[in-house]
């Protein structure tokens, strides 16, 4: 075999690995759509079918509209009904209100601490990834806790206690992808405005702000994503009165409700469908960010 064909397989095995890997991660996507248009006979149907016999809205239309579930076999209607007090439009207003309020203090606090460390070092680079290190904890180790702590405080099942339990676990990725983009800005632009008599807050808000603008905005985005999906802590620190998102499409699913796995598709496909389409157009800011400003336009 000459050196030129085994370059020829080595690239033909590269892409067929790489095309499975693909299959793989796409496939989840592909069922819950498939699932969120089937009809209920076809939910648990063996062998499955992959595409829907008859395409039809009905899982839509129950679970973001309200409509009748007469046609729909449940083990459990009365169970059904308590479960979806909190219905998905509620749902997504909490969501909106807890992730928007949360990711907006979060990016706030992150871009004032990462200009601080960017220009005036007040914490050492290896403390500060340390600080990331802590993000990495995984959020059932503090869940327990938080849980007892919230209870005592009266925090539990409020909206400002899910707000800031993610405002304080989203800042550090906030300070490091804030502070990739300020390194990037050269310091002898600062010290021009200021040479022209600009004052500091006036240099920050016409001169620095405008040169990362880009970069907030992918960082608030790419918050947003977090504190939208999160899961666990959500559930272990709301109850009744708050309900976001995921906690919501979990209670499609259950031993009193039964398996309610059209509902819970057409319910996951509006939950995640905004998030694929913001994660595509940040992503070029995200490889940046993430690269802790080692990468340079």
């Amino acid at each position: 075999m000459t050196k030129r064909q085994r370059r020829i397989l080595g690239h033909v095995g590269r892409y067929a690995v790489l095309s499975l890997w693909l299959v793989i991660i796409l496939f989840p996507i592909f069922w819950s759509v498939m699932t969120s248009f089937k009809s209920q006979d076809e939910w648990l149907t063996w062998p499955p079918t992959w595409l829907p016999r008859l395409f039809t809205l009905e899982n839509y239309r129950i679970v973001w509209l309200g409509g009748s579930t007469a046609g729909t076999q449940v083990a459990n209607p009365t169970a059904v009904q308590s479960a979806s007090i909190q219905t998905p439009l509620t749902a997504l207003v909490h969501s909106g209100l807890i992730a928007g309020t949360s990711t907006l203090l979060s990016v706030a606090f992150g871009v004032i601490l990462a200009y601080s460390v960017s220009r005036y070092q007040i914490i050492p680079e290896p403390r500060l990834f340390n600080l990331l290190m802590l993000r990495m904890i995984p959020p059932i180790v503090v869940a327990v806790p938080l849980v007892m702590y919230y209870s005592t405080i009266k925090l539990r099942d409020t909206h400002v206690g899910l707000i800031l339990v993610y405002t304080i676990t989203t800042l550090p990725y906030a300070v490091w992808m804030a502070k990739s983009f300020i390194d990037e800005i050269p310091v002898e632009i600062e010290q021009a405005a200021y040479l022209l008599k600009a004052s500091r807050l006036r240099t920050l808000r016409e001169v620095i702000f405008p040169l990362i603008r880009a970069g907030v905005v992918a960082t608030f985005l790419f918050i947003l994503i977090l504190t939208w999906s999160e899961y666990l802590l959500a559930l272990v620190l709301s109850a009744t009165n708050v309900s976001t998102l995921p906690v919501q499409l979990n209670k499609y699913e259950g031993a009193t409700e039964g398996k309610l796995y059209g509902w819970q598709a057409a319910l996951s496909v509006g939950v995640t469908f905004p998030l694929i389409v913001i994660g595509y157009l940040i992503h070029r800011h995200l490889v940046r960010g993430f690269s802790f400003g080692m990468l340079k336009r």
